[in-house]
C-alpha cells in the first residue's frame, strides 16, 4: 500500500481505526479497503473490532442519524425502507460473469466487465458526507473448519447493526487467519438518501462478482439486498462448495430429543410458507439454525453448523399462540429490531397477524399512517408490509442449542424436505436411500402459491432443494454435488419428506399444526431403527400404532386408524402428475441433469404403475402390510 493510500487512510479512519486496521496484518484487505475508500470517498470511516464498545457505537448511530427509531420496550428499535424498497430485488440481482461461463438458463448474469463499470460508475462518491463502517465477521462458528471471515463496507448503521446480531464477530478471526484468502466481502451504499430512505431505486443493483467473492449493493435498504452475509452470501457459498466438496443448503438446524436423553440433529429445507420456521421452532426441541447450513463430511459422518448466530425472519402471523419463543423475544427487553411495521405514538410495534387489533394510526414504512390510506395508485396501504421483518438474537431463545458455537459443527441424522402440497405427498415418508431422497424429494420439491399471490392460488412453484433462486452454479452440478456428497459416507443421514398441506376432497387441512411434533418424533425413532416402517412405492410410512402412541405421548390426542388411513393413503394419480411434471422440467430445463435422476424418476413411476394395475388409483397404507 503507498504513501498516498496510507494518508488516505489516516485522513478518513483517524489514529484509533486505522490502528484497528492495521493490527489485522492483511494487506490484501487492506488494500481492497482502501480502494472503496478512495472510490465511495465517505467523510469518515469507522472499523469495528469484536469489542461491546464498538458495537454499541453503530447501535447508537443508528439512532443518532434516523435509521432506527427506539421503541418503548428496552433494547427494541422499528427501521423503515422505502415504500418502494421493500422485497429482494430479482430483476437487478445478477452474477458478474465472464463470456466464457454459463451458469444455465436459470441465473440472472451480466457481463463481468460490464456489469462492474456499471456499479463502479453509481457508486462512485457514493458515500460523500456518510461515515463508512468496516465491519468484520464470520460466517460460521470461528476458528472451525467452518468459518469463512467476512468484511462488509456500509454507509448504512441499521445495517452495520443487523449484521452485528447476526453474525459471530470476525475481528479476531481476521487476525487469526491473517492473510487467507477465503473472505467474503460486501460494498453497499444506501444512496442518496430523501426523507430518511434510498432515493434512487431506479439505479438499485446488487451484483455478485463469483470470481472476486465480492457482493455489490447500491441504492436500497432492504436488509435481503443489503444484508449481503444472509442469501448473497450463500450465493458466494454454493459456488465455493462446488469446488471444494462441501454443500451450501438453505436449511435450519434442529435438535429433536429422542428417549434416554438422546438429541438427534436434523437439517431442514422448506419453500416460503411451507412451515420452515415453524419446523425448527417447535415446542420442546433446540434450534441452531433457522435459515443457512453448512455441510461437511469428517470421518464418515456428515456435520453442519449455522452460518449466522441470530435471525432474520418475516414477522407476518408471528403471534403469541403459534410462535410462543419468537414471540416471548420480540416482547420482553432484549435487543431486537423491527423493520417496516407499525409503530404507535406509544412505541408499541403491530404487524399483520399479531393477533392484536390494528390501530387507528402510526408510523409505516409509508409515513404517517391511518386506516383506509391508499397510496398514489389507489391501492390499499396494509398497516404493515407483507414483508416485514425482525432481527433478534439466537443467544436470547429458550430453545437455543448449546451446541450452536461447536467449532465442529454438530452431527447430522436426517434431512428433511418439506413443500406445499394439498393432493399429493403424505405427510411423512422415508426415502429408500441417500439417491432416492435426494432425486425424488429434495430435486422434486414444490411448494403451491397460496392466497397471498392474487389470481394464481394452487400454481406449483418448482424449487429444488428450496435453493433455486439462490444456485451459482449449474443446477445438474448442484444436483450431483449432493450424490457425490452422499458416496462416501460410513452411515449417511436419512432423507425424510414431510407435507403439512394435504387436503381432503372438501378442500380441508387433514393433519393439524402441531402433528409435525410427532413426525418429528418419528423421523427421530426411525434414524436410530428404534420402530419399524412400511414400504410403499415412494417410500416408507410410519405404522398406525406407532403414531398412535406417539400422538398421545406427544399431543395426548388420540389418533384414530380413520385419520391415518386419510393421511397416509398413497394418491396414486396425483404422484404420477408430480413425475410428469418434475421429469418434463429436467429434460427440457435442465440441459445438465445427471442420467440417473431420470432413471430414480423412472423407477418410481413403474413402481406406482405397478401399484396401480394391483390395488387402483388410491391405496390404503394396510395394503402395503399384506
Amino acid at each position: 500500500m503507498g504513501e498516498e493510500y496510507v494518508k488516505l487512510l489516516k485522513s478518513k479512519c483517524g489514529i484509533e481505526n486505522y490502528e484497528k486496521l492495521m493490527a489485522l496484518n492483511n494487506p490484501a484487505l487492506n488494500e481492497f479497503v482502501v480502494e472503496y475508500v478512495k472510490h465511495c470517498n465517505p467523510a469518515s470511516v469507522f472499523v469495528r473490532t469484536d469489542s461491546l464498545e464498538d458495537a454499541r457505537y453503530i447501535r447508537n448511530k443508528a439512532l443518532e442519524n434516523g435509521e432506527e427509531k427506539k421503541l418503548a420496550t428496552e433494547g427494541h428499535t422499528a427501521h423503515f425502507d422505502g415504500y418502494y424498497d421493500q422485497a429482494r430485488d430479482k430483476e437487478n440481482t445478477k452474477y458478474l460473469l465472464p463470456p466464457d461461463v454459463n451458469l444455465g438458463p436459470n441465473v440472472n448474469a451480466i457481463d463481468r466487465e460490464e456489469g462492474l463499470r456499471e456499479v463502479h460508475e453509481y457508486s462512485k462518491n457514493i458515500m460523500e458526507g456518510k461515515e463508512m463502517y468496516v465491519c468484520f465477521f464470520c460466517l460460521g462458528p470461528t476458528n472451525s473448519e467452518f468459518s469463512i471471515p467476512a468484511v462488509q463496507l456500509t454507509d448504512s448503521a441499521y445495517v452495520a447493526h443487523s449484521e452485528g446480531i447476526l453474525y459471530r464477530s470476525g475481528y479476531e478471526e481476521f487476525k487469526r487467519i491473517e492473510k487467507s484468502e477465503r473472505v467474503f466481502k460486501v460494498v453497499h451504499s444506501a444512496g442518496v438518501l430523501e426523507n430518511g430512505v434510498s432515493k434512487n431505486i431506479d439505479k438499485r443493483r446488487i451484483y455478485i462478482d463469483l470470481e472476486g467473492y465480492v457482493v455489490y449493493s447500491t441504492n436500497t435498504q432492504y436488509a435481503g439486498n443489503t444484508v449481503g452475509f444472509k442469501k448473497l452470501s450463500l450465493q458466494l457459498a454454493i459456488h465455493k462448495a462446488s469446488q471444494e466438496g462441501w454443500l451450501a443448503e438453505h436449511m435450519f438446524i434442529l435438535g429433536v430429543h429422542g428417549p434416554n436423553g438422546r438429541k438427534t440433529y436434523f437439517t431442514g429445507a422448506f419453500p416460503s410458507f411451507c412451515g420452515k420456521t415453524s419446523t425448527c421452532m417447535v415446542k420442546d426441541e433446540t434450534v441452531i439454525g433457522d435459515d443457512i447450513a453448512y455441510l461437511r463430511k469428517s470421518d464418515g459422518k456428515v456435520y453442519a453448523a449455522n452460518t449466522e448466530c441470530g435471525i432474520f425472519g418475516i414477522i407476518k402471523d408471528v403471534n403469541s399462540g403459534d410462535d410462543p419463543l419468537i414471540w416471548k423475544a420480540l416482547i420482553f427487553p432484549g435487543e431486537v429490531i423491527f423493520s417496516n411495521v407499525l409503530v404507535t405514538g406509544y412505541g408499541i410495534p403491530y404487524w399483520l397477524g399479531d393477533g392484536r387489533k390494528i390501530p387507528e394510526k402510526g408510523i409505516n414504512y409509508s409515513g404517517e399512517w391511518f386506516k383506509g390510506e391508499k397510496d398514489s395508485e389507489g391501492n390499499e396501504i396494509l398497516h404493515t408490509h407483507k414483508n416485514a421483518g425482525y432481527t433478534v438474537s439466537l443467544y436470547t431463545l429458550k430453545n437455543c442449542d448449546p451446541k450452536l458455537d461447536d467449532p465442529q459443527g454438530v452431527e447430522i441424522n436426517g434431512i428433511v424436505y418439506g413443500g406445499r402440497d394439498s393432493d399429493t405427498w403424505v405427510p411423512v415418508q422415508q426415502a429408500f436411500d441417500w439417491n432416492h431422497g435426494v432425486l425424488t424429494m429434495g430435486a422434486a420439491l414444490e411448494s403451491e402459491t397460496t392466497a397471498a399471490t392474487p389470481g394464481q392460488e394452487g400454481v406449483r412453484m418448482f424449487n429444488p432443494m428450496s435453493n433455486l433462486d439462490f444456485l451459482s452454479i449449474p443446477m445438474g452440478r448442484y444436483i450431483n454435488n449432493h450424490l457425490e456428497f452422499g458416496e462416501d459416507l460410513d452411515n449417511s443421514p436419512s432423507i425424510f419428506a414431510v407435507n403439512y398441506f394435504l387436503k381432503d376432497k372438501d378442500g380441508g387441512y387433514i393433519t393439524g399444526m402441531e402433528d409435525k411434533r410427532v413426525w418429528l418424533k418419528w423421523m427421530e425413532l426411525r434414524v436410530h431403527d428404534d420402530v419399524e416402517a412400511i414400504k410403499t412405492p415412494t417410500g416408507y410410512i410410519p405404522n398406525f400404532e406407532d403414531l398412535k402412541r406417539l400422538f398421545k405421548k406427544v399431543l395426548d390426542k388420540d389418533y384414530t386408524e380413520e385419520d391415518y388411513v386419510r393421511q397416509f393413503t398413497l394418491r396414486i394419480p396425483e404422484n404420477l402428475a408430480k413425475i410428469e411434471r418434475i421429469t418434463k422440467i429436467y429434460k427440457t430445463k435442465v440441459s445438465d441433469a445427471p442420467d440417473i435422476l431420470l432413471k430414480v424418476l423412472e423407477e418410481q413411476k413403474q413402481r406406482l404403475e405397478d401399484a396401480k394395475v394391483k390395488h387402483g388409483d388410491y391405496i390404503v397404507p394396510n395394503v402395503w402390510c399384506q
